[in-house]
C-alpha cells in the first residue's frame, strides 16, 4: 500500500472525476488513462499490477465498473477504493438526479412530453430485445425450468404493469425464488 499525501488524495479523486465524465462507452474505455496515471505518472502501481487488477476485476460477475475500486484498492487500501469509485459515479450520478428532477418538474411541457413519447419505443424494444435473447438461452434448459422462468417472468411484468410494486421488490423476489432453486 502507497501512504499518499492530502494532494495525492484529491488528485487520485479529481482523476476519477474527471475520467468519469470521459468514460461515453463506460468505463472501461478510459482504462489507458488511469494506467497513465497511476502507473506511468505516479509509480502507485507496476504495469503487472494494474494489467491483474483490471483482467481480475473484468474476469468477476458484476459490473463493468468493478475493475475502478480494484485500481484504487491497489493504490491505497479500502480508503482508495472508495475514493476512485465515487469519484467515478459522482458525475454520473448528479446528472441522472438532476436530469430527472427537471424532467419531473417539467414533464407537462410539450418538449418534455414529446420526448418521454419519442423515448418509450425505443425502452420498450430495448426491454423486448432483452427478454429475447434471455429467452433464446432457455431453450437448451429442461421443461419444467423454462416453464418455472416463464411464469416468473410473466408474473412480474403483471405486477409491475397493474400494481405500485416496486421493481427492488420484484427483483429481490426473483432472486429469491431462483437462489432458492424453484426455477
Amino acid at each position: 500500500m502507497n501512504v499518499l499525501s492530502a494532494a495525492d488524495w484529491w488528485g487520485l479523486f479529481i482523476h476519477f472525476l474527471m475520467l468519469s465524465m470521459l468514460s461515453v462507452g463506460g468505463a472501461i474505455t478510459t482504462v489507458s488513462d488511469m494506467h497513465r496515471y497511476v502507473v506511468s505518472d505516479k509509480h502507485w502501481m507496476t504495469d503487472a499490477t494494474f494489467s491483474s487488477s483490471v483482467a481480475l476485476a473484468q474476469a468477476a460477475p458484476g459490473p463493468n465498473l468493478l475493475f475502478v475500486p480494484v485500481v484504487g484498492y491497489q493504490v491505497a487500501g479500502l480508503a482508495g477504493a472508495a475514493v476512485t469509485l465515487v469519484g467515478m459515479l459522482l458525475p454520473s450520478t448528479l446528472l441522472a438526479l438532476t436530469a430527472s428532477r427537471w424532467l419531473h418538474t417539467h414533464r407537462s411541457t410539450l418538449g418534455v412530453r414529446a420526448f418521454v413519447a419519442g423515448v418509450m419505443p425505443i425502452t420498450l424494444g430495448l426491454l423486448f430485445a432483452t427478454s429475447w435473447v434471455l429467452f433464446d438461452s432457455l431453450k437448451a434448459g429442461p421443461l419444467t425450468h423454462n416453464l418455472g422462468l416463464a411464469a416468473l417472468v410473466v408474473v412480474s411484468a403483471l405486477l409491475a404493469w397493474r400494481t405500485k410494486v416496486a421493481p427492488v421488490v420484484l427483483v429481490t423476489a426473483g432472486a429469491v425464488v431462483g437462489g432458492m432453486g424453484w426455477v
